[in-house]
């Protein structure tokens, strides 16, 4: 009988990377579902101050931590420049945020509406409002607001977000780091992780060479 490898894709809403990386991901799901393969989406919270500094902008884009170095301004200056210019081939809106958000209570978020088995509504809002600033990620209230949105009960999830999910949260972070994550975003084919959207073509191609064993 033919194996099916588990594949679990990373990803942090507020990394620009894994948002233009959502669309990819769905065709890859259909793609691979052909092979009776299904893709399974995990939060993965990035620490992005451990490795590009901490910065806060004011109402007039000036920096008012000032602890970036100019390698790390010039690497976050790239980066949002290039997600834009992608963005904008795809008709998508991509506002870079004022500040580092704890994107943590989103995901909590997304693993309560992911027990309601309603994933895509809330996991496509969030995405989408968050770059075009129409979010704020750290509002237990506004990702709440979210949860509703996508149809799935509200109720219970900020006990959810202090005990079990918190608990959950912090549990499937450990083993993607103990499986070598470490960005988004990435792919875990059984387990060979691949990072970036532009490894997807080797993505597929090791999930049809295990599909066929």
């Amino acid at each position: 009988m033919p194996s099916r490898p588990r594949v679990v894709h990373y990803f942090d809403y507020k990394s620009p990377y894994a948002y233009l990386a959502q669309h990819a991901t769905d065709a890859l799901e259909v793609e691979v579902g052909a092979l009776g393969v299904t893709v399974e989406r995990i939060p993965y919270t990035l620490d992005i101050p451990s490795y590009l500094g901490e910065a806060r902008l004011d109402e007039s884009g000036r920096d008012v931590i000032g602890t970036r170095t100019g390698h790390q301004w010039r690497r976050v200056r790239y980066a949002y420049m290039d997600c834009r210019r992608e963005a904008a081939r795809r008709g998508l809106i991509i506002r870079g945020p004022r500040r580092i958000f704890d994107s943590s209570i989103a995901h909590v978020g997304y693993l309560w509406v992911a027990r309601a088995g309603r994933i895509r509504p809330y996991h496509d809002r969030v995405f989408g409002k968050f770059w075009k600033r129409a979010l704020d990620l750290e509002s237990v209230e506004a990702i709440e607001a979210e949860i509703v949105a996508g149809g799935v009960d509200g109720a219970g999830f900020t006990d959810f977000l202090a005990g079990e999910g918190r608990a959950l949260h912090d549990r499937l972070r450990a083993e993607a780091e103990a499986s070598g994550v470490f960005g988004v975003p990435s792919y875990l084919v059984d387990e060979e992780l691949f990072w970036g959207n532009e490894r997807l073509d080797r993505v597929r191609e090791r999930i049809a060479e295990l599909a066929s064993r």
